[in-house]
C-alpha cells in the first residue's frame, strides 16, 4: 500500500498516535497487530500467521489477497456471496442479451423470408395477368379479323353488281387484293401480329400494340352500317315510347334519364324553348311535360304523397279472417280504482309501483280467464291532463269499461270518458267499484249516469253494470263474463296472415335499449325482422317484448308488445305499418317529416303585416314564463305540454320552449341558459355532465314524479301566488353493489354511499338508467349488524325498501329530505 492510499484507512477507527500499537485482534489462533502511522494504518501479522479467516480463504476478498483489517468471518462470507451473486447476475444478463439477439436475428430472417415470398407471389400474379392480357389480345385480334372477313364477304356482291354484263373481269381489280394481302401479312398474318417498321398514326388508332382499341359496340355499329349500305340505304332505328313518371319538380338530368334520351338533346330542346338551363337545374312539371311530349313519350303525373300508396288498406277476404281477442280499455276518474281493479284481474301489483298511487302512462296487458279466453286490457290515466291519452285508448279499443267509485259517483273525468266512448262508437260496460266501503251507494251512480244518457240494465237500459270491489274481489267473475259476452256479440275477427298494422300506445327513450314503442297490433302479424314505418320514424324490428317482459318472435292481432329497433321516438298515437323494403320506409318517413315541418311553419307564420304587428303587440303586453319539459315517455310529455297551454290568461302565460323524452342532457341545459328558463324533469334525471353544467351556469332543474305537483307549481309561479312549497334537498346518493335475500325481511341491497349521507328517516328513490322506477321510504338501514340512523359517504351499508323488492345491482338510490320553504318573488 502506497503513501497516497493512506487516507483509505482499513480496520478499526481510532485516534491512536502514529507509530503506536492501537489494538490487537485474532483470527483463529493467529494474532495480528494494528499499527497506525502518520499517513497510513496497516495490519502486521505475527510470525507464523500466514493463514487468516476460516477455510483458508485468504486475507482479501475472494481469497485474492490478505483479509482487510476489521473484517469478521461473517462479513467476509457475506461479501463473497455478494461477489458470487453479482457474477451470476452478469452471466444471466449476458445470456438474456444473447437470447434476445438470437430472437431478433430469427425475426429478421422470418420477415425477410415473408417479403421474399410476397414478392414471389406478386411476380407470379403479374405474370399470370400478363399472360391473360396477351390471351385476350389474341382473341380480340382473331375476332377483328373474322369481322373484317365478314364485312368483305358482305361487300363482295355489291362489287360483282358493278361489273359489266358480259362477264369479263377487269384485271386491275386484283391489284388491291394483293396489296391488302401484303398489308395483312405485314400487320399480323404470318408473323403472329408482330409490328415491323415505323409506327404510323393509322396503326396506333386501329389496333396497334399499346394503342387505342375499338370496342365491340363500335364494331357492331360498323357492321350494321355496312349491312344497311349493302341493302341499299340507311334504316331508321325504331322509337321506343316510354311512360315517364313526372313529380312536381324534377332535375333536367333525371328527366333525360327517365326518357332514356341524351342530356345534351334535352338541354338543347329547353334552350330552343327560351330556357337557358343546365343539366343540374330543376324545372317545373308543366315544362317537363312539354319536353316529354316533344320527345314522343307518355306522361304520368305523380305527387310526393304517392309514396304512401304502398301502405293503403287492403280489404281482407272473408275466408282469411280469424277470431281475435277483444281490446278492453279501463277508463274513469282519477282515484276511482281503475288500476287496482285491473291488478285484481291480473293478480298483479301494478299500482304499488306508481308515483302518488295514480296511473300516468297507458298500460297494455293481456289476461287469460279461467275459461281460457284471452283479453287485452288498456289502462288509461284519469287526471285531467291526460285527455289525449284517454282519447287514444278509446280509438283503439273494442269495449270500454267505465269505472265509477260507488262512494264518489260521477266526476268530471268520468263524463269525459263517456264522451270519448260515444265518439269512438264502442260498447260500454259500467263497473261500480269500491262497493265494499260503508259509504258506497251504487244506486246514486246509476242515477247520475242517466244525466249523461247512459242507461244501465237495472234501469231498463242496454248498458251492462256490475258491482265490483278490487279489494275483496267481489263481482270480478261477473265483469269478465260480461266482457266475454259483449265480445261474442261483436264477433271480432282479423287476418293474421298479412302485413302488420297497429297503433302506438306509448313511446319512450330507454338509455340501454334506445327508442321503445308500446304497440297494439290491430291486424296482421308483427314479426322480428319486419321493416316498418310509424309516423315520422321508421325502423326494423330488432326485438319484441311482451307485457310480462319476455321476448317473443311475433305478435298477432290484439297483442300488445314493446317494439325495439326504431331510429327515433315516435309520437304516441301514431300508426305502425309494415312495408316491404327499407327504402320505402325511409322515403315515407322523410315525406311525413317534411310535411309536418311545413305544416308547423305554416301554422306559426304571420302572413300579413297586420298579423305581424298584432302578434308583436300581443307579445309585448303578455308576460311569459318559459320552461323546458323532459319526461320519461311520450304520452306524459304530451299531457304536460297540453296542461301548460291551459295555464295563463291575458296577462301571463306559460311557454314550453322544448319538450322531449329521456334523461336531461347538456343540450337541454344550454337551451335553458340561453332562454333563462327552468328545466322540469318528470320521472327522469339529469346525467352527471348535465348536473355539473347546470351548477356552473346556474340553471334550475326541478324533478317531479306526480303531474299534480308539476302543474300546481307552474300555475303558482305563473300567477305569482307562491305559497309555502315542499322543497326536496338531495342529501346523498348510494350505489347498489349486490342484492341479498334475507328471511323475514326480503331483498336487502348492499350499498356504497357515493355522495353525501344516507339517513334512515329520509325519503328515497330508486333510479335505473337515470329514470325513476320507485319512490318510497327505507324499511331498514344497517351498518354491519347494527341498525343505524345515518351512514356517511364512502361507507358501506345495507338498505331495504318498504313494500318494494325489485332492486338490481347497479341501481342508484337517491336520498332526499323534504322541507317547507316560504317562496317569495324577487
Amino acid at each position: 500500500m502506497s503513501d497516497n492510499d493512506g487516507k483509505k484507512t482499513l480496520g478499526l477507527r481510532g485516534g491512536a498516535r502514529p507509530g503506536n500499537v492501537k489494538q490487537s485482534f485474532s483470527h483463529g489462533r493467529t494474532k495480528n497487530v494494528v499499527v497506525e502511522t502518520k499517513r497510513k494504518r496497516v495490519v502486521v501479522p505475527k510470525p507464523g500467521g500466514a493463514k487468516s479467516g476460516s477455510g483458508g480463504a485468504g486475507g482479501g476478498v475472494g481469497g485474492a489477497g490478505k483479509r482487510p483489517a476489521g473484517i469478521t468471518d461473517a462479513e467476509m462470507e457475506r461479501r463473497l456471496k455478494a461477489v458470487q451473486a453479482a457474477k451470476a447476475r452478469e452471466a444471466e444478463e449476458a445470456a438474456n442479451r444473447k437470447a434476445e439477439e438470437e430472437a431478433r436475428a430469427e425475426e429478421r430472417e422470418r420477415r425477410r423470408a415473408e417479403m421474399e415470398a410476397k414478392e414471389r407471389e406478386q411476380r407470379e400474379a403479374e405474370e399470370k395477368a400478363k399472360a391473360k392480357a396477351e390471351e385476350e389480345e389474341r382473341k380480340r385480334r382473331a375476332a377483328e379479323d373474322k369481322a373484317k372477313a365478314a364485312a368483305a364477304k358482305a361487300a363482295a356482291p355489291a362489287a360483282e353488281a358493278d361489273q359489266p354484263r358480259g362477264g369479263a373481269k377487269q384485271a386491275p381489280a386484283k391489284k388491291p387484293d394483293r396489296e391488302q394481302d401484303r398489308q395483312n401479312r405485314g400487320k399480323g398474318g404470318r408473323d403472329g401480329g408482330r409490328r415491323s417498321g415505323k409506327l404510323t398514326v393509322n396503326q396506333a388508332l386501329t389496333g396497334g400494340e399499346g394503342g387505342r382499341q375499338r370496342s365491340m359496340a363500335a364494331m357492331k355499329r360498323k357492321q350494321e352500317r355496312a349491312r344497311q349500305k349493302a341493302m341499299g340505304g340507311p334504316v331508321e332505328r325504331e322509337k321506343v315510347v316510354r311512360e315517364v313518371k313526372l313529380p312536381e319538380a324534377i332535375v333536367v338530368s333525371e328527366l333525360a334519364n327517365r326518357m332514356a334520351e341524351r342530356v345534351a338533346d334535352v338541354v338543347k330542346s329547353l334552350m330552343q324553348m327560351g330556357m337557358m338551363v343546365t343539366q343540374n337545374q330543376t324545372i317545373d312539371a308543366d315544362t317537363a311535360e312539354l319536353i316529354i311530349e316533344e320527345f314522343g313519350h307518355k306522361v304520368t303525373r305523380v305527387s310526393d304523397s304517392d309514396v304512401e300508396d304502398v301502405i293503403k288498406e287492403v280489404e281482407d277476404k272473408e275466408e282469411d279472417l280469424q277470431p281475435r281477442p277483444p281490446v278492453i280499455t279501463i277508463m274513469g276518474h282519477v282515484d276511482h280504482g281503475k288500476t287496482s281493479l285491473l291488478d285484481a284481474i291480473r293478480d298483479a301489483k301494478v299500482v304499488a309501483g306508481e308515483a302518488g298511487g295514480i296511473t300516468q302512462h297507458i298500460g297494455a296487458y293481456q289476461v287469460e280467464t279461467d275459461s281460457g279466453a284471452v283479453l287485452s286490457f288498456l289502462d288509461t290515466p284519469g287526471h285531467a291532463a291526460f285527455t289525449s291519452m284517454r282519447s287514444r285508448g278509446a280509438q283503439v279499443t273494442d269495449i270500454v269499461v267505465l269505472v265509477v267509485a260507488a262512494d264518489d259517483a260521477v266526476m268530471p273525468q268520468t263524463i269525459e270518458a263517456i264522451a270519448h266512448a260515444k265518439a269512438a262508437e264502442v260498447p260500454m260496460i259500467v263497473a261500480i267499484n269500491k262497493c265494499d266501503k260503508p259509504a258506497a251507494n251504487p244506486d246514486k251512480v246509476r242515477t247520475d249516469l242517466l244525466q249523461h244518457e247512459v242507461i244501465v240494465e237495472k234501469l231498463s237500459g242496454d248498458v251492462q253494470d256490475i258491482e265490483v270491489s278490487a279489494i275483496t274481489g267481489k263481482g270480478l267473475d261477473e265483469l269478465l263474463e260480461a266482457i266475454a259476452l259483449q265480445a261474442e256479440i261483436l264477433e271480432l275477427k282479423a287476418n293474421p296472415d298479412r302485413a302488420a298494422h297497429g297503433a302506438v300506445i306509448e313511446a319512450q327513450l330507454d338509455v340501454g335499449r334506445g327508442p321503445v314503442a308500446t304497440v297494439l297490433v290491430q291486424n296482421g302479424t308483427l314479426k322480428q325482422g319486419d321493416i316498418f314505418v310509424v309516423g315520422e320514424q321508421w325502423g326494423k324490428v330488432r326485438a319484441l317484448i311482451s307485457d310480462t317482459g319476455e321476448r317473443v318472435e311475433e305478435a298477432g292481432p290484439s297483442v300488445p308488445v314493446e317494439v325495439l329497433g326504431l331510429n327515433g321516438t315516435p309520437e304516441a298515437g301514431d300508426v305502425l305499418n309494415v312495408v316491404s323494403t327499407e327504402a320505402q320506409a325511409r322515403e315515407i318517413a322523410e315525406y311525413r317529416e317534411q310535411a309536418a315541418k311545413d305544416k308547423r311553419a305554416a301554422a306559426g307564420a304571420a302572413t300579413t303585416l297586420d298579423q305581424l304587428l298584432a302578434k308583436a303587440k300581443e307579445d309585448e303586453n303578455v308576460a311569459e314564463l318559459p320552461i323546458l319539459v323532459t319526461a320519461d315517455v311520450q304520452g306524459s310529455a304530451e299531457a304536460i305540454v297540453q296542461a301548460m297551454e291551459k295555464i295563463g290568461n291575458e296577462e301571463v302565460r306559460v311557454r314550453v320552449l322544448h319538450y322531449g323524452v329521456g334523461a336531461i342532457t347538456e343540450t337541454d341545459v344550454g337551451l335553458a341558459e340561453a332562454s333563462n328558463a327552468p328545466i322540469l324533469g318528470f320521472n327522469v334525471r339529469a346525467n352527471a355532465s348535465a348536473r355539473n353544467s347546470a351548477n356552473q351556469k346556474g340553471v334550475e332543474i326541478r324533478y317531479y314524479s306526480v303531474i299534480y305537483d308539476l302543474v300546481d307549481d307552474v300555475k303558482a309561479a305563473a300567477s305569482g301566488l307562491l305559497s309555502a312549497e315542499v322543497r326536496e334537498n338531495f342529501i346523498g346518493y348510494a350505489e347498489i353493489k349486490e342484492v341479498f335475500k334475507v328471511s323475514n325481511v326480503g331483498k336487502v341491497a348492499g350499498c356504497l354511499v357515493t355522495e353525501g349521507v344516507a339517513r334512515r328517516s329520509a325519503g328515497v328513490r330508486l333510479l335505473r338508467d337515470d329514470v325513476v322506477i320507485h319512490e318510497g321510504t327505507l324499511k331498514t338501514l344497517k351498518r354491519f349488524k347494527d341498525e343505524v340512523s345515518e351512514v356517511q359517504s364512502g361507507q358501506e351499508c345495507g338498505m331495504a325498501f318498504e313494500n318494494y323488492d325489485d332492486i338490481r345491482p347497479g341501481d342508484v338510490i337517491e336520498i332526499f329530505e323534504r322541507t317547507e320553504v316560504e317562496r317569495k318573488l324577487d
